[in-house]
Protein backbone atom coordinates (compact mmCIF):
# COMPACT_ATOMS: atom_id res chain seq x y z
CA UNK A 1 0.00 0.00 0.00
CA UNK A 2 1.59 3.51 -0.99
CA UNK A 3 -0.12 6.46 -0.14
CA UNK A 4 0.16 9.71 -2.05
CA UNK A 5 0.26 13.61 -1.41
CA UNK A 6 -1.75 15.64 -4.78
CA UNK A 7 -1.76 19.05 -5.33
CA UNK A 8 -4.36 20.43 -7.64
CA UNK A 9 -6.27 23.72 -8.61
CA UNK A 10 -9.45 23.05 -8.21
CA UNK A 11 -11.06 25.37 -10.57
CA UNK A 12 -11.57 23.15 -13.15
CA UNK A 13 -13.30 20.49 -11.06
CA UNK A 14 -16.72 19.90 -9.85
CA UNK A 15 -14.71 19.04 -6.70
CA UNK A 16 -12.65 15.67 -5.37
CA UNK A 17 -14.44 13.25 -5.36
CA UNK A 18 -15.91 11.34 -8.50
CA UNK A 19 -19.69 12.27 -9.95
CA UNK A 20 -21.25 11.44 -13.15
CA UNK A 21 -20.76 13.27 -16.10
CA UNK A 22 -18.71 15.86 -14.39
CA UNK A 23 -14.81 16.31 -14.12
CA UNK A 24 -13.51 15.01 -10.58
CA UNK A 25 -9.90 15.15 -9.66
CA UNK A 26 -10.68 11.82 -8.56
CA UNK A 27 -12.02 11.12 -12.07
CA UNK A 28 -8.47 12.43 -13.29
CA UNK A 29 -6.68 10.23 -10.84
CA UNK A 30 -8.65 6.64 -11.58
CA UNK A 31 -8.16 7.88 -15.53
CA UNK A 32 -4.49 7.94 -14.79
CA UNK A 33 -4.17 4.66 -13.19
CA UNK A 34 -6.28 2.85 -15.52
CA UNK A 35 -4.14 4.38 -18.36
CA UNK A 36 -0.94 3.36 -16.16
CA UNK A 37 -2.21 -0.66 -15.84
CA UNK A 38 -2.53 -0.02 -12.06
CA UNK A 39 -6.55 0.24 -12.09
CA UNK A 40 -8.66 -2.28 -14.51
CA UNK A 41 -10.88 -1.10 -16.90
CA UNK A 42 -14.02 -2.18 -15.15
CA UNK A 43 -12.98 -1.45 -11.07
CA UNK A 44 -14.69 1.51 -9.68
CA UNK A 45 -11.28 2.36 -7.69
CA UNK A 46 -8.06 0.64 -6.55
CA UNK A 47 -7.70 -1.92 -3.93
CA UNK A 48 -7.59 -0.07 -0.77
CA UNK A 49 -8.13 2.77 -1.63
CA UNK A 50 -9.40 6.10 0.19
CA UNK A 51 -8.81 9.82 0.12
CA UNK A 52 -7.94 11.96 3.03
CA UNK A 53 -11.18 14.33 2.45
CA UNK A 54 -13.89 15.51 -0.36
CA UNK A 55 -12.99 19.06 -1.28
CA UNK A 56 -15.91 21.08 -2.89
CA UNK A 57 -16.25 22.42 -6.64
CA UNK A 58 -13.32 25.15 -6.90
CA UNK A 59 -11.51 24.33 -3.43
CA UNK A 60 -7.73 23.49 -4.44
CA UNK A 61 -5.21 21.57 -2.30
CA UNK A 62 -1.53 21.09 -1.75
CA UNK A 63 -1.74 18.33 0.48
CA UNK A 64 -4.94 16.17 -0.19
CA UNK A 65 -3.82 12.30 0.42
CA UNK A 66 -4.89 9.19 -1.34
CA UNK A 67 -3.62 5.56 -0.83
CA UNK A 68 -4.10 2.14 -2.71
CA UNK A 69 -2.55 -0.47 -3.70
CA UNK A 70 -0.01 -0.52 -6.33
CA UNK A 71 3.10 -1.58 -7.61
CA UNK A 72 6.30 -0.64 -6.25
CA UNK A 73 7.15 1.41 -9.88
CA UNK A 74 3.67 3.36 -9.29
CA UNK A 75 5.93 6.45 -8.05
CA UNK A 76 4.39 10.54 -8.46
CA UNK A 77 6.69 10.57 -11.59
CA UNK A 78 4.78 7.78 -12.95
CA UNK A 79 1.21 8.94 -12.35
CA UNK A 80 2.31 12.51 -13.30
CA UNK A 81 2.65 11.33 -17.25
CA UNK A 82 -1.05 10.46 -17.27
CA UNK A 83 -2.48 12.96 -14.62
CA UNK A 84 -3.91 16.43 -16.28
CA UNK A 85 -1.03 19.05 -16.08
CA UNK A 86 -3.90 20.64 -13.44
CA UNK A 87 -3.13 17.97 -10.98
CA UNK A 88 0.43 16.29 -10.06
CA UNK A 89 1.09 13.95 -7.44
CA UNK A 90 4.58 15.20 -5.82
CA UNK A 91 5.52 12.93 -2.72
CA UNK A 92 4.68 9.11 -1.68
CA UNK A 93 5.06 6.86 1.48
CA UNK A 94 4.92 3.14 2.00
CA UNK A 95 2.01 2.43 4.31
CA UNK A 96 0.61 -0.49 6.17
CA UNK A 97 -1.99 -2.49 4.77
CA UNK A 98 -4.86 -1.22 7.56
CA UNK A 99 -3.93 1.89 6.35
CA UNK A 100 -6.67 3.89 5.64
CA UNK A 101 -6.46 8.05 4.00
CA UNK A 102 -9.46 9.24 5.82
CA UNK A 103 -10.10 7.84 8.83
CA UNK A 104 -6.27 7.79 9.88
CA UNK A 105 -5.68 11.69 9.24
CA UNK A 106 -5.19 12.91 12.84
CA UNK A 107 -5.39 17.08 11.28
CA UNK A 108 -6.68 18.62 8.46
CA UNK A 109 -5.32 22.10 7.91
CA UNK A 110 -6.94 24.72 5.41
CA UNK A 111 -5.94 28.51 4.15
CA UNK A 112 -8.27 30.78 2.69
CA UNK A 113 -7.21 34.00 1.61
CA UNK A 114 -9.86 36.26 1.82
CA UNK A 115 -9.23 39.61 0.24
CA UNK A 116 -10.15 42.22 2.15
CA UNK A 117 -8.30 45.49 1.97
CA UNK A 118 -10.53 47.14 4.49
CA UNK A 119 -10.19 45.06 7.08
CA UNK A 120 -9.47 45.64 10.40
CA UNK A 121 -6.49 42.87 11.53
CA UNK A 122 -7.19 43.40 15.27
CA UNK A 123 -11.11 42.31 14.76
CA UNK A 124 -10.27 39.54 12.34
CA UNK A 125 -7.73 38.25 15.63
CA UNK A 126 -10.39 39.02 17.68
CA UNK A 127 -13.18 36.92 15.54
CA UNK A 128 -9.96 33.91 15.46
CA UNK A 129 -9.90 33.81 18.96
CA UNK A 130 -13.69 33.66 19.65
CA UNK A 131 -13.81 30.95 17.32
CA UNK A 132 -11.11 28.58 18.35
CA UNK A 133 -11.65 26.02 20.41
CA UNK A 134 -14.03 23.02 21.05
CA UNK A 135 -17.68 24.58 20.12
CA UNK A 136 -20.60 23.06 18.55
CA UNK A 137 -20.43 24.24 15.13
CA UNK A 138 -24.45 23.51 14.66
CA UNK A 139 -24.73 27.15 13.03
CA UNK A 140 -21.89 26.99 10.50
CA UNK A 141 -22.85 23.87 8.74
CA UNK A 142 -25.95 21.90 7.22
CA UNK A 143 -25.21 18.91 9.15
CA UNK A 144 -26.88 17.73 10.97
CA UNK A 145 -23.81 15.78 13.03
CA UNK A 146 -20.44 15.90 14.03
CA UNK A 147 -20.85 19.29 14.73
CA UNK A 148 -19.06 19.73 18.06
CA UNK A 149 -15.45 20.14 17.28
CA UNK A 150 -11.82 21.64 18.44
CA UNK A 151 -10.57 23.83 15.88
CA UNK A 152 -7.73 26.22 15.88
CA UNK A 153 -8.52 29.62 14.33
CA UNK A 154 -5.29 32.09 13.06
CA UNK A 155 -5.23 34.80 10.78
CA UNK A 156 -2.65 37.42 9.73
CA UNK A 157 -2.60 40.23 7.24
CA UNK A 158 -0.74 39.83 3.97
CA UNK A 159 -1.06 43.15 2.06
CA UNK A 160 -4.95 43.51 1.31
CA UNK A 161 -5.47 39.89 2.19
CA UNK A 162 -6.29 38.36 5.41
CA UNK A 163 -4.42 34.82 5.24
CA UNK A 164 -6.99 33.05 7.38
CA UNK A 165 -5.80 29.28 8.91
CA UNK A 166 -8.03 26.52 10.27
CA UNK A 167 -6.98 23.29 11.74
CA UNK A 168 -8.93 20.35 13.20
CA UNK A 169 -9.18 16.55 13.16
CA UNK A 170 -12.04 16.70 10.74
CA UNK A 171 -14.49 19.03 9.57
CA UNK A 172 -18.41 19.19 9.15
CA UNK A 173 -19.36 20.48 5.40
CA UNK A 174 -18.70 23.94 4.72
CA UNK A 175 -17.50 24.95 8.04
CA UNK A 176 -14.13 26.47 6.78
CA UNK A 177 -15.76 28.70 4.13
CA UNK A 178 -18.54 29.55 6.91
CA UNK A 179 -15.60 30.74 9.57
CA UNK A 180 -13.88 32.45 6.90
CA UNK A 181 -17.44 34.44 5.76
CA UNK A 182 -18.14 34.73 9.87
CA UNK A 183 -14.45 36.28 10.21
CA UNK A 184 -14.51 38.76 7.05
CA UNK A 185 -17.88 39.90 8.94
CA UNK A 186 -16.53 41.35 11.62
CA UNK A 187 -12.99 42.55 10.35
CA UNK A 188 -15.52 44.72 7.97
CA UNK A 189 -17.47 45.99 10.47
CA UNK A 190 -20.56 44.33 8.95
CA UNK A 191 -21.15 42.08 12.06
CA UNK A 192 -20.57 42.86 15.97
CA UNK A 193 -17.67 40.26 17.62
CA UNK A 194 -20.84 39.35 20.37
CA UNK A 195 -22.35 37.81 16.74
CA UNK A 196 -19.83 35.24 16.74
CA UNK A 197 -21.25 33.82 20.52
CA UNK A 198 -24.87 33.53 19.12
CA UNK A 199 -23.95 31.55 16.12
CA UNK A 200 -22.07 28.96 18.18
CA UNK A 201 -24.98 29.13 21.01
CA UNK A 202 -26.94 26.61 21.69
CA UNK A 203 -30.29 28.06 19.65
CA UNK A 204 -30.87 27.72 16.12
CA UNK A 205 -29.51 31.19 14.01
CA UNK A 206 -31.90 31.28 10.81
CA UNK A 207 -32.27 33.83 7.66
CA UNK A 208 -30.69 36.78 7.44
CA UNK A 209 -28.61 36.36 10.32
CA UNK A 210 -27.04 33.12 9.56
CA UNK A 211 -23.88 32.80 7.62
CA UNK A 212 -23.31 32.61 4.55
CA UNK A 213 -20.65 30.47 2.50
CA UNK A 214 -17.93 32.31 1.15
CA UNK A 215 -16.37 31.64 -2.38
CA UNK A 216 -14.74 28.00 -2.35
CA UNK A 217 -11.75 29.68 -4.90
CA UNK A 218 -9.83 30.96 -2.20
CA UNK A 219 -9.48 27.80 -0.26
CA UNK A 220 -7.08 25.26 -0.33
CA UNK A 221 -6.16 21.71 2.06
CA UNK A 222 -3.18 22.91 2.83
CA UNK A 223 -1.27 20.10 5.46
CA UNK A 224 -3.04 16.38 6.56
CA UNK A 225 -1.49 14.87 9.55
CA UNK A 226 -0.73 10.87 9.90
CA UNK A 227 1.11 9.87 12.66
CA UNK A 228 4.06 7.73 11.70
CA UNK A 229 3.93 8.38 8.06
CA UNK A 230 7.20 10.46 6.30
CA UNK A 231 6.15 10.86 3.04
CA UNK A 232 9.38 11.73 0.51
CA UNK A 233 9.27 13.52 -2.07
CA UNK A 234 9.86 12.66 -5.96
CA UNK A 235 12.74 15.45 -6.97
CA UNK A 236 11.20 14.95 -11.01
CA UNK A 237 7.77 15.13 -9.79
CA UNK A 238 8.26 18.19 -7.42
CA UNK A 239 9.66 20.31 -10.74
CA UNK A 240 6.81 19.12 -12.29
CA UNK A 241 4.50 20.25 -10.05
CA UNK A 242 6.36 23.42 -8.93
CA UNK A 243 6.44 24.49 -12.94
CA UNK A 244 2.70 24.01 -13.23
CA UNK A 245 1.49 26.39 -10.49
CA UNK A 246 4.56 28.89 -11.11
CA UNK A 247 2.95 28.61 -14.41
CA UNK A 248 -0.25 29.26 -12.81
CA UNK A 249 0.74 32.15 -10.43
CA UNK A 250 2.15 33.87 -13.77
CA UNK A 251 -0.97 33.95 -16.05
CA UNK A 252 -2.90 34.95 -12.71
CA UNK A 253 -0.46 38.26 -12.41
CA UNK A 254 -1.47 38.80 -16.28
CA UNK A 255 -5.15 38.75 -15.89
CA UNK A 256 -4.60 40.92 -12.95
CA UNK A 257 -2.55 43.34 -14.86
CA UNK A 258 -5.01 43.35 -17.74
CA UNK A 259 -8.30 43.64 -15.90
CA UNK A 260 -6.36 46.24 -13.72
CA UNK A 261 -5.58 48.57 -17.27
CA UNK A 262 -8.96 48.17 -18.48
CA UNK A 263 -10.69 49.07 -15.48
CA UNK A 264 -8.03 51.88 -15.10
CA UNK A 265 -9.16 53.02 -18.66
CA UNK A 266 -13.09 53.22 -18.25
CA UNK A 267 -12.58 55.31 -14.49
CA UNK A 268 -10.46 57.38 -16.74
CA UNK A 269 -11.64 58.38 -20.48
CA UNK A 270 -15.29 58.06 -20.58
CA UNK A 271 -15.00 58.59 -24.48
CA UNK A 272 -13.58 55.02 -25.18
Amino acid sequence: MRAFRIAYDGRPFYGFQRQPSVPTVEDSIFDALRSLGVLDEDARKPTGYAAAGRTDAGVSALAQTVAFDCPEWCTPRAMNAELPESVRAWAAADVGERFHATHDAARRAYVYDLYAPEADESKAQAAADALTGEHDFHNLTPDDTGTVRDVTVSVEADGEFLVLSVAAGGFPYNLVRRLASIVHSVATGDRPLADIETVLGPETVPGPEGVPTAPAEPLVLERVVYPGVTFERDPEAVESAAGVFEKRRRDGLIRTRVAGRIRRGIEGDSER
